[in-house]
């Protein structure tokens, strides 16, 4: 797990900068990767670590642990490639629709926060061609899909994207799940059902939405809607219905120009994922179903 240090400085309003150490999940033949770590761009060398981005509220792949420390399958996994390279692991918190600006901008070396890779994220262009940036560079590192979650028993039988014309659906801005809720307007529009979207700051406002009735159900990442239906206390009142949908790459996210940097951490998790470091990381959050066979840049469409 992730140290539980933590350093006090923001990056702008809003972004706290949490600090993991190296993690105890790499194998001792992993820290000799002297070839790799030659390979880092001089800034990072001189930095001696890699600032990422996440937005921590998103378990089990990004959140914080009872003493405020990055915890789940993103922090552990970077703390993993950390230690591989020889360097340490900031964490810096932020809203999730942030995250891909801060990278364009170099504030961030990395974004690392269940970002889905697709083809207009990778050439900075909205759902209808239109330009929004410059666009981002990915390496992906494990398979997910979206899912539907509701309040248990599911009183308005919901089981697919369809059920929900006529209701109101709760997500996150900014993700995958608010282009496929913004897609199916459509067609609830061509059965005179209006869809209404909530689009929220966190996945934990879209949940207490669908908890008070004011959503008929949330859109989120299998791994994070899963997680969402049990808890330490107990059956969480939540439950999934219907079949994934949209599956696609989580990819750890980069600025365009840093092909240097994006290209050895793409090397260093290939090795990890040989190791046996990938799997167990997985394996101890519950979400194996995701694993990939090898690191892949821009797999996403």
């Amino acid at each position: 797990m992730p140290s539980r240090a933590r350093a006090t400085a923001a990056l702008g309003a809003g972004g706290l900068l949490l600090a993991t150490g190296c993690g105890s999940t790499v194998s001792p033949g992993a820290r000799s990767a002297v070839d790799l770590r030659a390979r880092l761009p001089q800034s990072v060398k001189a930095a001696g670590k890699l600032r990422i981005g996440s937005d921590l509220h998103y378990a089990p792949v990004d959140f914080t642990d009872g003493g405020g420390a990055p915890a789940g399958l993103d922090p552990e996994l970077a703390a993993a490639v950390g230690a591989y390279l020889g360097l340490k692991v900031e964490f810096v918190d932020l809203p999730f629709d942030r995250l891909i600006p801060a990278v364009q901008s170099r504030q961030l070396d990395l974004a690392m926060s269940a970002v889905i890779d697709t083809r207009q994220r990778q050439d900075g262009v909205d759902e209808n061609g239109r330009p929004t940036g410059p666009g981002v560079d990915f390496v992906d590192y494990f398979i997910t899909g979206t899912s539907i979650l509701v309040k248990k028993p599911n009183p308005l039988h919901v089981g697919s994207l369809d059920d929900l014309c006529g209701h109101t659906v709760a997500l996150q801005r900014g993700t995958i799940q608010d282009g496929i809720a913004a897609r199916q307007t459509a067609a609830c529009d061509k059965l005179a059902k209006p869809l209404e979207i909530h689009q929220l700051d966190t996945d934990q406002q879209a949940l207490a939405e669908v908890a008070s009735g004011a959503a008929a159900a949330d859109l989120n990442d299998y791994p994070v809607a899963e997680y969402n239906t049990h808890s330490a206390q107990g059956d969480t009142g939540f439950e999934l219905t219907g079949t994934q949908l949209s599956t696609s790459p989580y990819g750890l996210t980069f600025n365009k120009d840093d092909t240097a940097l994006r290209d050895v951490i793409a090397k260093a998790l290939d090795r990890l994922i040989r190791d046996g470091s990938y799997e167990k990381i997985l394996t101890k959050w519950n979400v194996h179903p995701g694993a990939v066979q090898g690191a892949v840049v821009n797999g996403g469409h």
